[in-house]
């Protein structure tokens, strides 16, 4: 059996929990009907759902401390960059969302830089112009690109298809 995994790379510093999850938690109920598995840098993170306001590059322990989260291991930035990178160098295809990106995501150029090290295909869902991430870098390492993520599902689909 082929393994079959999608990561969802996308900014998550400056977002809201629902806006962070939404459209991954939308991607992962599509592809689970083809039998593909979505793997969310968030996946460990549900402590997060009660943080009131926009998640930051790297929550410290006392940050979650002070608002009140159980802290995890996987919270810490070492545990975050830790799993994420691991998750994007097991993968079969990386999904990137930078649609509507008010700033860089570090985090996320870093992330296709792991995958493109890897081989691993990458398909970018952005703007055609206009957004922060315009590069030829982030253009040049995304096997795919598109300005909408019903394409871009139906782009992983095509490409961990029935063998």
């Amino acid at each position: 059996m082929v393994h079959k995994t999608v990561y969802l790379a996308g900014p998550i510093s400056g977002l809201t929990y629902n806006d962070a999850t939404s459209w991954r938690t939308a991607v992962t109920r599509r592809l689970a009907e083809h039998g593909i598995k979505c793997l969310s840098p968030l996946r460990a993170e549900v402590h997060l759902r009660n943080h009131p306001g926009a998640l930051s590059d790297c929550q410290t322990v006392e940050e979650n401390l002070e608002a009140g989260c159980q802290v995890l291991a996987m919270s810490t930035p070492r545990g975050v960059v830790a799993r994420d990178k691991f998750d994007c160098t097991r993968c079969s295809v990386i999904l990137l969302n930078l649609l509507g990106s008010k700033k860089v995501s570090i985090g996320s150029m870093i992330e296709v830089g792991w995958a493109n090290a890897n081989d691993i295909p990458i398909v970018l869902v952005m703007e055609d112009d206009g957004n922060c991430h315009e590069h030829a870098f982030v253009r040049e390492s995304c096997a795919f690109h598109t300005p909408h993520i019903s394409e871009a599902v139906e782009i992983v689909k095509a490409i961990l298809g029935t063998y």
